[in-house]
């Protein structure tokens, strides 16, 4: 081994904090060092070559080693490097505001750039509790998500994050966030052999928790379209479209959370456009710059808007109760931001990442494809060791179960030992990098690069085959 790379294993031990991250499984292995990537594959320090079957974090829409991304990124930091949309606007965030408001659903026209994810969600929460006190509802403010659901890291989107072991050591949150079911029909406490009367159970247990906390403190309810913890489960039929008309009905806000789900990675621009409902706001980030540079954005209705636009774009006031346009006037301002919200180099690269999914049709690519997708993976359920395999588009998760025929999973125990002290690492070894996680049942979560095809499919499938078929010896 050369020196160099000697040097990065020791600096990377001492000094580089990583995220999510189990410092003492280094204490006598190597930090993993990637240091390229080309197209589906990326290659650490001493050369070998893995397929990247999660794109990065659901991020790397297009692959690796895209010089016009760059290239873009480059030609903006020349002109102009930096300023921020505080009070001040700059072509690029212009132009990929329009961009982003064409795509989205319905009235969804008012495009709040941040840095990520996180910021989004916070931003969305921080939204509709203003909105809800400057249109006379101030009471308004709690949020309701599903169990076992990410929606970040943040202290207020880790508060809406239903996931008890993530938060724990963070305690106290954000308080007056309520967790319902999510929509894991392979474990369905009721209905699991029926998903319509599934979908529209697991939809009026939000009508039960707005009731059970009073229809007026309620502000949102945060959903995926296909949701990320726990493996990848989508949404059953009249799902959404029962939960739109639960928010209707109690002038909830529904937020859909898209970080993961938008720009492609259900074969749509949005996933909400997929399962066919309308959000009052979109959530979303990673793909939108294909991981070229940060960025994240919160999508807001006109109606969310409206408080806040001035007098001059009041057309529709009737949403406003006069008392609140007589206290807060066109002098209303929605008091939140970031410094690398919206950053120029960012959204000139998210510009070029949509122009390039338009020239090579990359939507079209991942909706005729998709199907052999699900029946490559399919294939690994003659697998004693798989129980499910679950998802959309190119987002997939495969749950692993101690009984096919119970549905039995594993302990703890077994968890720690092959999940994630053989799966996880063999399969890196054997060439794939994917996700082991256990955020409710154990899975393995793929979502490759969106430009992925046949040949990436299959090598995904013989790679899982031979780490899942040890696996099952092990229990």
């Amino acid at each position: 081994m050369s020196a160099d790379y000697d040097h990065l294993q020791q600096a990377a031990k001492d000094h580089l904090w990583m995220h999510f991250t189990r410092h003492a499984s280094y204490a006598q292995a190597d930090v993993p060092i990637i240091v390229r990537g080309e197209g589906a594959y990326i290659y650490d320090a001493q050369g070998k070559r893995y397929l990247d079957g999660l794109a990065g974090l659901f991020v790397s829409q297009l692959g690796h080693g895209r010089t016009e991304l760059a290239e873009a990124a480059a030609e903006q930091a020349k002109q102009l490097a930096f300023h921020p949309l505080w009070s001040y606007a700059h072509p690029p965030a212009i132009q990929l505001a329009e961009k982003i408001a064409g795509y989205a659903p319905g009235d969804l026209n008012r495009v709040f750039f941040t840095s990520g994810g996180g910021e989004a969600v916070e931003t969305a929460w921080k939204l509709a509790k203003n909105y809800f006190k400057v249109t006379g509802k101030p009471m308004k403010h709690k949020v309701i998500s599903r169990t076992i659901a990410y929606h970040g890291t943040t202290q207020g989107a880790l508060s809406i994050t239903g996931l008890p072991l993530l938060k724990q050591q963070f305690e106290p949150l954000v308080p007056s966030t309520f967790r319902v079911p999510n929509t894991n029909i392979y474990r369905a406490p009721l209905h699991g052999d029926d998903p319509e009367t599934f979908g529209r159970w697991a939809a009026d247990q939000i009508a039960v928790a707005i009731e059970n906390e009073g229809p007026d403190t309620v502000a949102a309810v945060f959903l995926e379209p296909v949701q990320n913890a726990g493996g990848c489960f989508p949404p059953p039929p009249g799902y959404f479209q029962r939960v739109r008309e639960i928010c209707d009905e109690y002038d909830v806000l529904l937020v859909s959370d898209e970080v993961i789900c938008a720009f492609g990675r259900l074969g749509h621009m949005f996933g909400s456009e997929r399962y066919g409902y309308q959000p009052d706001m979109i959530t979303c980030a990673k793909g939108i710059t294909s991981g070229y540079a940060p960025l994240g954005a919160m999508i807001a209705s006109d109606r969310l808007m409206e408080p806040f636009a001035g007098a001059a774009h009041h057309d529709h006031q009737e949403h406003i109760p006069p008392g609140a346009r007589a206290e807060h006037g066109s002098d209303a301002m929605f008091a939140h931001g970031y410094t690398f919200g919206g950053h120029p180099v960012s959204t000139a690269v998210a510009l070029k990442n949509l122009e390039i999914f338009e020239e090579e049709k990359v939507l079209e690519h991942v909706r005729s494809t998709e199907g052999a997708f699900r029946a490559t993976l399919e294939r690994l359920l003659d697998l004693p060791i798989v129980g499910d395999v679950r998802g959309d588009g190119y987002f997939y998760g495969i749950e692993l179960v101690k009984d096919k025929a119970t549905r039995e999973t594993f302990s703890d125990e077994e968890c720690e030992r092959i999940l994630f002290g053989f799966v996880s690492k063999q399969l890196f070894a054997e060439g794939l990098y994917c996700r082991a996680d256990d955020r409710g049942d154990p899975v393995i979560q793929l979502s490759p690069p969106l430009i992925c095809d046949q040949q990436h499919f299959d090598e995904m499938e013989q790679i899982l085959r031979i780490v899942l078929d040890k696996a099952h010896s092990m229990l």
